[in-house]
């Protein structure tokens, strides 16, 4: 690969601030709490309605349906940061991205289970390599592989920044799950803002030039 944007991202420099990140994703989520936790929800009750009615097919729902609709976190999110105005069909927008979020999940869940299965510490360093595919697919204008070698070489650069924010996410839920049961319908939305938001300000100045992402990945 030659000089391009892709390169210039890989040499910056990025301080992950825990607070910064969460207070953003806050006020994301705070703008449109009603909404956010009505999709939550409606996620939750689908999920819920597979496991009683439909349990031979919950890994359907899983694979097939779950992906682009947690996409629809990450392009809520994108909106409300560029200032424009949200009614709640925005949230089902992942379906247009289906085969990549589809794609991401299937590939990157199968790898991971190979990296667990064969010396742990593979699987457990792909789980966090791929926290940013998913944005990558939907907002770099690249195909499914390329967004998941995106993420992979990006977050490798900060593997343990990374690492320390999946952990405070999974805590961050058991917390909200315990919270009387209903806290987990805010964690579970800040979840995927978070990673919006960190996505965002690692990725906001090369991707506001015009050309995508795939020219220069393909170089």
């Amino acid at each position: 690969m030659n000089s391009n944007r892709f390169d210039r991202l890989l040499e910056t420099d990025w301080d992950l601030d825990i607070r910064r990140v969460f207070v953003k994703a806050w006020e994301l989520f705070k703008s449109q709490a009603l909404l956010f936790v009505a999709f939550t929800l409606l996620i939750f009750s689908s999920a819920l309605m597979f496991i009683i009615y439909f349990q031979p097919y919950t890994i359907l729902f899983s694979a097939f349906l779950a992906p682009p609709l947690y996409a629809g976190f990450y392009l809520v999110g994108n909106k409300i940061s560029r200032g424009e105005e949200i009614i709640y069909p925005d949230f089902f927008l992942g379906f247009q991205y289906w085969i990549v979020t589809v794609g991401i999940s299937l590939i990157s869940q199968i790898l991971i289970a190979l990296g667990i299965f064969a010396f742990v510490v593979p699987g457990l360093y792909l789980l966090v390599a791929y926290m940013l595919a998913v944005p990558m697919g939907i907002f770099a204008g690249v195909d499914l592989w390329s967004a998941m070698e995106l993420s992979r070489k990006l977050v490798t650069k900060y593997w343990w920044k990374f690492f320390v924010l999946l952990i405070l996410l999974l805590l961050y839920n058991v917390l909200g799950a315990f919270f009387f049961g209903v806290g987990i319908l805010i964690t579970f939305p800040m979840t995927f803002l978070v990673i919006y938001v960190v996505f965002e300000e690692l990725t906001a100045e090369i991707l506001s030039e015009e050309e995508p992402l795939e020219k220069d990945f393909q170089n």
